[in-house]
């Protein structure tokens, strides 16, 4: 039998499912990552050949997983309603300030007392697995563009995935240098401070409201025969993040920060344009696409033994991650703000974990001789397993019972 056939096969059934599945589960505890997942654990698990590692492709899976990443980020930044203000966004805040540094300080300290891992290793699992992720949380977050799908708890979400994955990087970083450096302080950590946090996160929010200020007035407000809008190709939205990305790297800033500010700089240009729909349908038709391919290869190295090193201490600190960290770090960060206590409770639990937890590890590990690889491949895939597998089956339950609170209530999503 023909394997090029056969792939084509697989993967023609692949991007159908892609297209139907979503409907289909929208009712049930199911969601489209598990289907995923499954679906490459068994396939890969059935074959003879060589099940996908991380560990031994390590270029390719830095590389795939962040492409997903930034075209999540784009959807997640075009799809905001809601304009950009200090008050308007104050939740989000309280999850950037406060939730995400006591989660990465929280899976720091359960990995080097349960784990037994060094400083560097056990800041680099926390500094991977506090950012809700852009792509998995896609079930929590806002609908498209002027669909007015937008309470609070789906723009939290949203906004929280679309910056704080650019705001881990200064961890990832320090993680890197503590690894390089022998856990030691030197000269070095002033370096860290300059560059890696005010110049990279400069440079990313800087270059990325540059980019989507630019291609939102050249999109909008040129004269009409040269205004991009006119076109109606949704596959814009590619350009607008590769562009936001590349331009950002290239001068040593966060892309991941300026692509998702880029889309709503963009956004803001002209809010209401329907254009947007366009670009954001594409924007979420390629990062599932994206998804799917990196999910089956996901499934397929759990089948190949990534969790093999497991310990049970190892699978006790996972489901810390999980079930207590996040979840207590956006409580405590959500204290005393105007919102329900069951919304504030869904925000803190809904700190999915994913692809983005995927680069973070895989870029760190390409940079610094991390000791113990294998041992932070299996936690981090234990831990993005059990939220795929948890929040997957509780997120149509617990938002169908929020939305139907707040319709009894008369209290209705932005927009609605």
């Amino acid at each position: 039998m023909d394997p090029y056939l056969v792939l084509l096969v697989g993967a023609g059934a692949l991007i159908l499912l892609v297209a139907w599945l979503p409907m289909a589960l929208k009712e049930l505890p199911l969601s489209l990552p598990m289907i995923c997942v499954a679906f490459g654990a068994a396939t890969f698990g059935l074959s003879a050949g060589d099940a996908p590692n991380p560990l031994v492709f390590p270029a390719v899976t830095e590389r795939l997983a962040e492409l997903v990443v930034i075209v999540a980020l784009t959807g997640a930044g075009l799809k905001l309603d809601r304009p950009f203000g200090w008050r308007r966004w104050v939740l989000t805040w309280r999850l950037l300030g406060l939730a995400m540094p006591l989660s990465i300080a929280g899976i720091a300290l359960v990995a080097q007392g349960l784990l037994g891992l060094g400083i560097p290793a056990a800041l680099l699992l926390g500094a991977a697995l506090a950012p809700t992720d852009p792509v998995l949380a896609s079930d929590v977050q806002v609908g498209p563009p002027g669909s007015g799908e937008e309470d609070e708890v789906r723009f939290t979400l949203t906004a929280e995935a679309g910056l704080n994955d650019g705001l881990a990087f200064p961890f990832v970083m320090l993680a890197i240098g503590l690894e390089l450096n022998d856990g030691l302080a030197g000269d070095w950590l002033w370096r860290w401070a300059a560059l890696d946090i005010l110049w990279r996160l400069g440079a990313g929010l800087l270059a990325g409201y540059a980019v989507g200020t630019a291609l939102g007035w050249l999109t909008f407000h040129m004269p009409n025969r040269a205004r991009l809008s006119r076109t109606g190709d949704g596959f814009v939205a590619l350009g607008v993040t590769f562009l936001a990305y590349g331009l950002t790297q290239l001068v040593h800033g966060y892309g991941f920060v300026a692509v998702f500010v880029a889309a709503v700089a963009m956004r803001a240009a002209e809010r209401n344009h329907q254009y947007h729909d366009r670009l954001h349908d594409f924007a979420e038709q390629t990062e599932r696409l994206l998804m799917m391919v990196l999910l089956v290869l996901f499934g397929g190295a759990l089948a190949g033994g990534l969790l093999s090193p497991l310990t049970w201490e190892g699978v006790a600190a996972a489901l810390l991650f999980v079930f207590l960290v996040r979840p207590l770090a956006g409580l405590v960060s959500l204290a005393g703000a105007p919102a329900p206590w069951d919304e504030r409770a869904a925000i803190g639990f809904f700190g999915i974990r994913g692809l983005g937890s995927i680069y973070y590890l895989a870029f760190a590990l390409n940079q610094a001789p991390f000791r113990q690889g294998e041992q932070l491949w299996a936690v981090l895939g234990l831990t993005v397993l059990v939220s795929i597998a948890l929040h997957g089956a509780t997120v149509t339950p617990a938002m169908r019972l929020l939305d139907e609170r707040r319709r009894l209530q008369g209290v209705l999503p932005l927009g609605g």
